[in-house]
């Protein structure tokens, strides 16, 4: 008769006490706070499913939550076709091959906050770089008064920061392709667009499938950045929806509302990224 040994799980312990105390526990108090209210000297009054009610129900949080969905799908339709190119035209090897992946990396190590301050000080028009490039050809350029000016800086300091990420992930896919591939489609007069549709694209499938989520996620969840460069204007109209969460919480104080806007805000993402997930995974069992 076979004996179990249960030792084993005291190794797990320190990992799920670890994660009790770290998104457990933090997620129960969201939950708590999003079904009451409370006016000080922790008071807490039962209000139900009331603060989800006002949030489905208002124009702030839809007006975010448009926003956000905007940004999103404008960083995916940039960084993946982007990402795909320069992966395309990477070296393949030699001397040139490390030297190319430290520089894709380079954007990749430096901190968030530190990305939204260097976009800061280069988008201004007395000592950014930019801003006094577009003054000085006649661009009127100003991130914090002008909407599309705003966006267009915010965009592009996220393609700078994470096309690095999807290219690197997509050269991995490349590099894992036999030279005989190749050498078959020369033979055989592929043209440079039938290699690509029928031999590096499909190679690059799994790739691109954690590309696109680990970016989706990433870009939907977004604060740092955009909330350094423009914090959130000039009026509302960068206003993603973290950082308006992060008004009504700290700034307004709506612990309340802010409890459910977090709670629906997570679902969204969960949703939004098992439907990817579920999506490229039908359709790379398709294309194998």
């Amino acid at each position: 008769m076979k004996t179990w040994n249960n030792k084993a799980w005291f190794m797990v312990l320190p990992v799920v006490l670890l994660v009790a105390f770290s998104a457990v526990i933090p997620l129960m108090t969201v939950v708590n706070y999003s079904i009451q209210d409370t006016f000080g000297n922790n008071q807490f009054f039962w209000a139900g499913l009331m603060w989800f009610q006002d949030m489905i129900t208002s124009d702030r949080f839809h007006a975010s939550l448009l926003r956000q969905f905007l940004f999103s799908g404008i960083i995916l339709a940039i960084e993946i076709p982007l990402g795909i190119f320069i992966a395309l035209n990477m070296p393949k090897k030699g001397w040139g091959v490390p030297v190319t992946l430290v520089l894709m990396s380079l954007p990749l190590l430096i901190p968030w906050n530190v990305v939204g301050t260097i976009w800061q000080i280069f988008g201004r028009v007395d000592i950014g770089l930019l801003g006094a490039t577009m003054d000085a050809i006649g661009v009127d350029y100003n991130y914090t008064r002008d909407i599309l000016d705003a966006w267009v800086t915010i965009v592009i300091m996220d393609v700078w920061h994470w096309t690095s990420l999807v290219a690197l992930l997509c050269y991995a896919g490349l590099q894992s392709i036999p030279e005989a591939y190749y050498q078959a489609a020369h033979i055989d007069g592929a043209s440079r667009w039938a290699i690509f549709r029928y031999i590096q694209l499909p190679k690059m499938r799994g790739v691109l499938l954690i590309a696109i989520l680990l970016r989706f996620m990433d870009s939907f969840m977004i604060y740092t950045e955009p909330f350094v460069v423009t914090g959130g204007g000039p009026g509302n109209s960068t206003t993603l929806l973290s950082i308006d969460l992060v008004k009504m919480a700290l700034g307004q104080f709506d612990l309340g509302p802010a409890a459910a806007f977090s709670l629906i805000y997570f679902l969204i993402v969960l949703t939004l990224s098992w439907v990817f997930y579920t999506i490229m995974t039908n359709l790379d069992k398709q294309g194998g």
